[in-house]
């Protein structure tokens, strides 16, 4: 694409997984015009879509790319990069065009504040504004808001009596070996995560009883109850209603919003700003219930999330195929 990613690479090894965003494969789907890209406003434009490597990165990803083909782009899947730092770099650098991020993310991770900025709304403005002298142009936000939680499994719930994080607090202080939890690396690290959690709800938990794996064993290991008591889940993970798990109350507002939204290299929307027309209806649809039933549809049900994204769209009338 436009710029690439050569020197931050060389630089920061932290960001192996954005070198990788050199490969990649053209985004196949036979898909035309619905009520989004009539016309194809984008008809022979190389964009590039990327994502995170977890369920709803990259069904999100695949939303984004399908879209922007049935606009008549020619776009290339890179999609799945390991940790949110490389696929943040490959967007601010031009090596990608865009991909869904989180408004909590973008605030506290890339932008480095302690504090997220309360409303959903005033936080995705926030980060719009700070980020555009970095080359990352924000558009409007889903109401899908993919934050964390702590949840078990039914028998350790009644079992603890835990209803809220401060619940969990009380226990570990309490019982201090029933609290174990598992999480994956990235939230055992990050402000916005298990550091800040504990200080905020003064939780007691040794590095000994906190297990980190990967998101999608967490839920395994949660709903088994043995492994672990407590673990790390996001709140619109299909596995949550299928597993029939508990979620923890943040009674303190904690975490702060993750709603999903376009995040685009701003050079590529001065190039092309009907990119945001065709995006704005899709991302207005996206709701804490939708991404549920999608990502179950790849976490339960084990569909490919290629597909589930392409029918969500025709569904939604967005695209057809052609």
């Amino acid at each position: 694409m436009k710029r690439r990613l050569y020197g931050v690479c060389a630089a920061l090894m932290l960001l192996a997984a954005g070198c990788g965003l050199h490969s990649g494969s053209p985004l196949v789907a036979d898909v035309a015009p619905g009520s989004i890209g009539k016309g194809k406003p984008l008809d022979g434009v190389d964009l590039t879509v990327t994502s995170k490597e977890f369920t709803e990165q990259l069904v999100l990803g695949q939303i984004m790319g399908i879209a922007l083909k049935a606009a008549g782009a020619d776009v290339l899947d890179r999609t799945g990069i390991q940790g949110s730092i490389g696929a943040r770099e490959a967007v601010k650098s031009g090596d990608a065009d865009g991909m869904y991020e989180y408004t909590g993310t973008g605030w506290i991770t890339y932008l480095g504040h302690t504090e997220p900025v309360v409303g959903a709304e005033a936080q995705w403005k926030a980060v719009h504004e700070a980020d555009l002298k970095n080359g990352i142009d924000w558009l409007p936000p889903a109401e899908l808001n993919n934050t964390y939680a702590l949840a078990v499994n039914q028998a350790n719930e009644k079992k603890y009596g835990t209803k809220t994080l401060s619940d969990v607090a009380a226990l570990s202080k309490s019982d201090q070996s029933a609290v174990t939890l598992c999480v994956n690396q990235e939230f055992a690290s990050r402000d916005d995560g298990l550091p800040g959690m504990e200080k905020a709800y003064g939780m007691d938990i040794p590095p000994s009883q906190v297990q980190t794996m990967d998101s999608g064993i967490v839920y395994t290991q949660v709903s088994g109850g043995t492994a672990c008591t407590f673990g790390l889940v996001f709140t619109t993970d299909g596995r949550i209603k299928a597993m029939d798990l508990v979620v923890m109350e943040d009674d303190k507002h904690f975490f702060p919003s993750y709603n999903a939204a376009p995040m685009m290299n701003a050079e590529t929307m001065k190039e092309h700003p009907e990119i945001a027309g065709i995006l704005d209806p899709i991302t207005k649809k996206l709701t804490n219930s939708v991404a549920q039933d999608l990502n179950a549809k790849v976490d339960v049900d084990g569909q490919d999330p290629h597909q589930v994204a392409l029918d969500w769209l025709v569904s939604e009338g967005f695209v057809t195929k052609s």
